[in-house]
């Protein structure tokens, strides 16, 4: 997954820092990401689910609001007003590139400000929050006990998530007076709302709020025992991959015809995730799927392993011979199933180079129908026909060249 670290300009003239993830292949569809409060573009769930929709075809940009991370200005000088004032500008930006977003998603308070600033931006199709307050004054119990010296002196420091930040008297004046529910009403888009039912942070009454204030069409997901910053893995790709099928409805994610994809023949296998073994495997617009490793080794178990694959393509490719031929001869076959059997582990043998080890695979093959015993037999033969058994058998040759970066 390729990644551009770019800036543009915040409300107030401060470069913003930014990443946008970008697809292998063609942009099919723009997401703009807002992060949480005091969070940053970097933390595991943006990247988790820039990521994997970028791995779907969207790109996906998320940035530093003003004065947090690697973006320029002061914190103490900003407010819910400027956050939506800068997602504003990003958008604005990505018009630039021809690449107006389509999508806004939002990540607690940030979920706050997509619902605020979507009004604003025109061309946006759907709007996803994640743990998202429908009173954007509720960040104020994450330092409620400075509230009386903010309001006495117009500012303190306080520590939020181990870290110092200076609270304006404005800022806690402006988020305090800002409310959703008008510009919720008013969305043009399709609204996905997205909560754990014990975000001991913001609490589900908030999803509730938001999702009654919005007219249809909307959806409302369940992210289960996930925490409030959707720290495991596990959550943040549950909800990439759920945000990635809810917007097949209402965003066109078809790639176009002439699009510079992976041509006729390649399967494209692309790192989803850079801390584990999770792999994108695309062979063409309309077929995905993933590899992974199992928990034991480190992966997350959300698809097969390589090996797994391998055993995959074998057992596919001995049952459709097998069909191929018996609906050739009109023989009464209801149905084959193929269980292969394979010892080797991926990781291991990477981890220890084994290569002089012969691969052996064990086929059983389940014929079903009213077969006589020489049809049976004779299926059987056929299935030594499969050709990526006899590649197996055969053995291939493998070429490794360099990928030339297909937007140069």
């Amino acid at each position: 997954m390729p990644t551009e670290r770019v800036t543009f300009p915040g409300h107030d003239g401060s470069t913003l820092a930014a990443r946008l993830d970008l697809p292998d292949g063609p942009v099919l569809a723009t997401a703009l990401f807002a992060h949480c409060f005091t969070c940053g573009k970097d933390i595991q769930a943006a990247r988790r689910i820039a990521g994997r929709l970028a791995g779907m075809g969207i790109a996906v940009l998320r940035f530093d609001f003003t004065g947090l991370g690697h973006s320029g200005g002061e914190f103490a000088n900003t407010s819910f007003s400027s956050n939506v004032q800068d997602l504003v500008a990003a958008a604005e930006w990505l018009r630039t590139r021809d690449m107006a977003p389509d999508v806004l998603i939002g990540h607690s308070l940030g979920g706050s400000a997509v619902l605020k600033s979507a009004p604003e931006i025109d061309g946006v199709k759907a709007v996803v929050t994640l743990g998202a307050p429908f009173d954007p004054g509720h960040v104020t119990h994450n330092f409620s006990g400075a509230l009386s010296e903010i309001r006495q002196k117009g500012s303190a420091d306080v520590m939020l998530a181990g870290r110092p930040f200076t609270i304006s008297r404005e800022f806690v004046e402006d988020v305090c007076a800002e409310q959703l529910a008008p510009a919720i009403s008013s969305l043009r888009a399709a609204l996905l709302v997205m909560h754990a039912p014990g975000d001991d942070t913001v609490g589900i009454a908030n999803a509730s709020d938001i999702f009654l204030a919005a007219k249809h069409p909307k959806s409302f997901v369940t992210l289960d025992d996930a925490d409030h910053l959707i720290s495991r893995a596990a959550d943040a790709e549950y909800a990439a991959d759920v945000i990635a099928a809810w917007l097949t409805r209402y965003v066109d994610l078809a790639s176009p015809a002439t699009a510079d994809g992976p041509p006729e023949g390649i399967v494209r296998v692309s790192e989803a995730d850079p801390d584990g073994f999770l792999q994108d495997v695309q062979s063409g617009p309309e077929n995905h799927i993933y590899a992974d490793e199992p928990k034991g080794f480190g992966g997350t178990d959300r698809g097969l392993s390589p090996y797994g694959l391998l055993s995959a393509g074998l057992g596919a490719c001995t049952s459709m011979t097998i069909r191929m031929y018996a609906r050739r001869k009109g023989w009464p076959l209801d149905h084959v199933s193929v269980d292969v059997s394979h010892d080797k582990v991926h990781v291991r043998d990477a981890q220890t180079n084994q290569s002089n080890r012969i691969d052996a695979f064990v086929r059983r093959i389940a014929l079903e129908g009213q077969l006589d015993d020489e049809q049976r037999q004779r299926l059987m033969e056929i299935a030594d026909k499969c050709p990526v058994h006899q590649t197996l058998e055969h053995g291939a040759r493998v070429e490794t060249r360099p990928r030339e970066d297909e937007r140069d």
